[in-house]
């Protein structure tokens, strides 16, 4: 049973029972992170995210480290592109000691220079990871690419020049600023009776007040283009982006839908033809990465540096014919069971039960059942799909990074580039678009309106 309150300083507690389990899943979401950094902040939030279990007036780190170890559980932190959350996995029996932990490290962490000395250094060797890494290093550049001037295209962790400059003086004024009740939701899932869980986390918060300035949303503008990053590697990893809905758009449930069918398991679309058929790929999938402000459809992978064009010519191929052709209601009634399936199975986890407490309540202030989703997947049907594919199409020319060889025998940024953009003008030229109704509309009208998107699951990192 789920069950919301707002306490009196302004802090969201939303809870959701799960008979027959003993352990409880707690978060504690806040609504802060790049969008909240000047250009010249950049990683602040994560940084402060990783302090905040380095030691408070009344616990030093190592205290801390034993205390979350004790429980038997998990605890820790992370941060997304739109928020920061910290968590812990419990026995029901630790409830009180989880939450008195974290109002004593969101309430009372001192930042002291050494320990921000010290997890600089471990941002630092993270980022340098994320280089060493082509696959998150291509999608990472996707990303800059295609939103250049927005916080959703930094790096989440920063980069070395600015995190090297960060202040704890930063850091204090950053946490007063944002870290306030109304911008504050906890969520606890598994065993939790509501109002002693909401008397628990009102002993631990009491003192935490004030209010936070309104969150700005600022739709990014998309540019398209390549970018490449030589690497000594023999395979050529790729990221292609297409702009698409933001997180609380109505088009989620069909682009959730959408996205199966092109790239989301091993009977995908992408799946067959590159990889099954050809043998071009070891792994292709697609990916809808939905946030506050936008939204993007990825599609990652690796090949060859000479099957490099094959791949894009024929990944384009696959999105330009869902565009084009209706899919058949066979292959359509198999992705929406699949989603339907993993949304389900998930629900039995008490993590995935918080997380999509906690994020639905951030995004639309309330809660969406379990059932009502199914029903919105169940809904999408094969006109949604095609008119839903023609708009990203029409979104313009994608962005694509690639990270491996350089081979101007096999590929160029030059030649890819025109293959993306001759591609995606065919949709200028051939599309017929259908509204939510069935109807057919005029052709003016594909171009995308507004960004927003989801509730499936939670957002991206």
């Amino acid at each position: 049973m789920y069950c919301k309150t707002t306490l009196e300083n302004g802090i969201r507690v939303v809870t959701e029972m799960m008979p027959q389990v003993r352990a409880i899943a707690i978060s504690i979401v806040v609504d802060v992170g790049p969008k909240d950094e000047k250009p010249e902040q950049s990683g602040l939030a994560h940084l402060v995210e990783h302090l905040m279990f380095k030691g408070t007036s009344s616990r030093d780190a190592m205290q801390i480290a034993r205390l979350m170890d004790v429980a038997g559980g998990m605890m820790g932190g992370f941060t997304s592109r739109d928020y920061t959350c910290y968590f812990a996995t419990v026995l029901d029996d630790y409830r009180t000691y989880a939450l008195d932990l974290f109002g004593d490290v969101i309430l009372n962490s001192i930042f002291d220079e050494e320990s921000l000395e010290r997890e600089r250094g471990v941002i630092l060797r993270e980022i340098e990871a994320d280089q060493d890494a082509p696959d998150q290093l291509a999608h990472n550049l996707l990303k800059a690419n295609i939103w250049p001037n927005h916080p959703l295209g930094r790096l989440i962790a920063g980069q070395p020049e600015v995190v090297g400059k960060v202040t704890r003086e930063d850091m204090i004024y950053f946490v007063h600023k944002h870290y306030v009740p109304d911008r504050l939701i906890i969520a606890a899932a598994g065993s939790v009776e509501h109002e002693d869980f909401v008397a628990q986390v009102r002993d631990a918060f009491w003192r935490m007040l004030g209010q936070g300035s309104p969150v700005l949303s600022s739709p990014p503008a998309c540019h398209s283009g390549v970018i490449i990053r030589a690497r000594d590697l023999s395979q050529l990893y790729f990221a292609l982006g297409v702009k698409a809905r933001s997180y609380t758009h109505p088009d989620r449930y069909g682009l959730h839908v959408l996205n199966d069918l092109l790239g989301g398991g091993i009977s995908s679309r992408l799946f067959h033809h590159l990889r099954e058929e050809r043998g071009l790929v070891y792994n292709v999938a697609s990916s809808y990465h939905a946030y506050r402000d936008g939204g993007l459809l990825v599609i990652e992978g690796s090949t060859t540096p000479q099957g490099l064009m094959s791949v894009l010519s024929l990944t384009m191929a696959q999105l330009w014919r869902l565009a084009e052709e209706p899919v058949s209601e066979e292959e359509l009634w198999k992705a929406r069971e699949r989603i339907h399936s993993r949304h389900l199975i998930a629900s039995e986890d008490t993590n995935t039960r918080m997380s999509r407490l906690a994020t639905q309540e951030l995004y639309f202030g309330y809660h969406i059942p379990a059932t009502e989703i199914v029903e919105q997947i169940q809904q999408v049907d094969q006109r949604t799909v095609q008119r839903l594919a023609q708009e990203l199409m029409a979104n313009g020319c994608p962005a694509l990074a690639l990270v491996g060889p350089q081979s101007h025998r096999h590929y160029s940024a030059e030649a890819v580039e025109k293959l993306l953009t001759e591609t995606s003008a065919q949709v200028q030229r051939k599309p017929r678009s259908f509204s939510r109704t069935g109807k057919p509309v005029p052709e003016m009208s594909l171009t995308c309106q507004g960004e927003e998107h989801d509730a499936l699951l939670y957002s991206q990192p």
